[in-house]
């Protein structure tokens, strides 16, 4: 079944967001089409109608090709939870911990299932557009390989290189990539695209010939630099350029060190009453309505590290003058008594005490929950009642009196707390600001108060989808596409983009 592997110099290259394109343009065509990550690292899942877990940069690209994500679009997920060690999902459910090494010796096992995977997805679709991770230049991991030209070999699929000229070094990331690649995956890349150029392109024609002549290869395209894109992550947060809006609430998040689907976030940024500032380590913590504690894949660390920068005293000191607080999943678990993990479940096994915000503790057990669940918004002024919807993904029960006051109701159950002053709310919900009106009312919560703009939530999904088409269009217009269908087709560019 024709596959194409969409691969990068570097890690954040833009590989995601081009597979994503890719989907969205293919699919726009009439080509039944799905997205492949044999292997993913990222911190940032989603749950499939299955109730598997998978990266959520690929969940988005399911969704740009007009499709439900599945397990077989991502069968290895490795979730960090320290420098040297990661859970490992395994076709969308928890397989074991491993240290790096260990992994490294597990990658021959773990490639049946990606070829497995592989397989059955193929023979549901016309055309997969597979991506690669991090860079296939990184030579101490290529014995064993399965993310990158280990998988291409194995299945003999056509490979374009992405790269991104705006970290500056486009062409020497590009034949430095090629120049580390065996004689058989040289031959198997069939061009190259450059990601995220902005200015007059008659500049870089010089170089692009250079590059045609120098390595004998096609460039399928040139991408434009898209201000202002925003779409689900696959990892790694940013400190810069986060601040937006006017205040009239000063939403203020901890960079914690695992942070966890932090795409929550990302209705808040597009919020034009919502100044919001993600502030990193050795940072001053500075004033706000809201202190949101957002996810972790390592709660009790990263509680420890909230602690050394100071911002369990910042929180006490903000609660005291009159602020909020909310925790999501990881931080909702902080702002208990205490997190029992007997097992090591999270990291070294005991117990550590919470924050002491909300009457309840946690314990870690085995068997993390993984869930798509709607419901409704409880003791929301003026809102009771309001529609809300999202996914769970986390270890861990939490139990105690606070939970007699939920802030929701999920599937006919309670979720989350909300302490009796109103000051402090938790809750296990992914996604929770995705939907205009659930936003709306849970900024009302927070206490943004009325007039003009107070309905000015973003609907999310209908932003996402605007985004996607946005990014297919950019591509449309940009790489040459008869080129990449003539690739996919036969595995082999049939034109140059000029």
């Amino acid at each position: 079944m024709p596959t194409l592997m969409i691969q990068g110099t570097t890690s954040d290259a833009g590989k995601s967001t081009v597979v994503a394109g890719l989907c969205r343009a293919l699919s726009r065509r009439g080509v039944s089409v799905a997205p492949f990550k044999p292997q993913n690292m990222a911190l940032n899942s989603a749950v499939t109608p299955q109730g598997g877990e998978i990266g959520r940069s690929t969940a988005l690209q399911a969704r740009a090709a007009g499709i439900a994500p599945h397990t077989d679009m991502n069968p290895v997920l490795l979730k960090p939870e320290s420098d040297q060690g990661a859970q490992v999902i395994l076709d969308g459910h928890v397989y074991g911990h491993m240290g790096a090494l260990d992994y490294h010796a597990f990658k021959r096992q773990a490639r049946e299932s990606v070829l497995a995977a592989w397989e059955r997805l193929s023979s549901r679709f016309e055309v997969i557009i597979a991506e690669g991770a991090g860079s296939p230049a990184e030579v101490n991991l290529r014995d064993g390989d399965i993310a990158n030209m280990g998988f291409a070999e194995a299945i003999d699929c056509p490979v374009l290189l992405v790269g991104d000229i705006d970290r500056g070094g486009v062409f020497a990331q590009l034949v430095g990539t090629l120049a580390l690649l065996s004689k058989t995956e040289q031959a198997r890349t069939k061009g190259f695209i450059i990601n995220r150029f902005r200015g007059d392109i008659a500049l870089l024609e010089p170089g692009l010939d250079w590059l045609r002549a120098h390595t004998g290869k096609s460039v399928l395209g040139v991408l434009p630099y898209l201000q202002g894109l925003l779409l689900d992550a696959e990892d790694g947060v940013g400190l810069a350029g986060l601040e937006a809006g006017t205040p009239d609430l000063r939403v203020v998040v901890p960079a914690l060190p695992r942070i966890s689907n932090h795409t929550d976030l990302d209705p808040l940024r597009l919020h034009p009453r919502v100044s919001l500032s993600i502030v990193g380590p050795d940072r001053p913590i500075p004033p706000a309505d809201v202190i949101l504690l957002p996810g972790s894949k390592a709660t009790a660390s990263d509680l420890a590290w909230l602690r050394d920068q100071g911002w369990e005293a910042a929180i006490r000191r903000h609660l005291r003058y009159g602020g909020r607080v909310l925790g999501i999943c990881g931080g909702f678990q902080m702002l208990g008594e205490a997190i029992d993990d007997p097992e090591g479940l999270e990291g070294p096994a005991g117990s550590v005490p919470g924050l002491g915000l909300l009457a309840m503790r946690t314990r870690m057990v085995a068997g993390k929950q993984l869930r798509n669940v709607a419901g409704s918004l409880l003791d929301t002024p003026a809102r009771e009642g309001t529609p809300v919807n999202g996914y769970e993904i986390h270890n861990g029960v939490s139990e105690g009196p606070a939970l007699a006051r939920p802030l929701m109701e999920l599937d006919g159950r309670p979720d989350g707390a909300i302490s009796e002053d109103g000051q402090v709310l938790g809750t296990y919900l992914h996604g929770l600001f995705e939907e205009a009106d659930a936003c709306a009312a849970l900024l009302a919560r927070l206490g943004m108060t009325g007039g003009a703009g107070e309905d000015a939530a973003v609907d999310f999904a209908a932003h996402r989808e605007r985004e996607l088409d946005r990014l297919a269009d950019g591509l449309e217009a940009s790489l040459d596409m008869a080129a990449i269908e003539a690739l996919v087709r036969s595995g082999d560019p049939v034109s140059h983009y000029r």
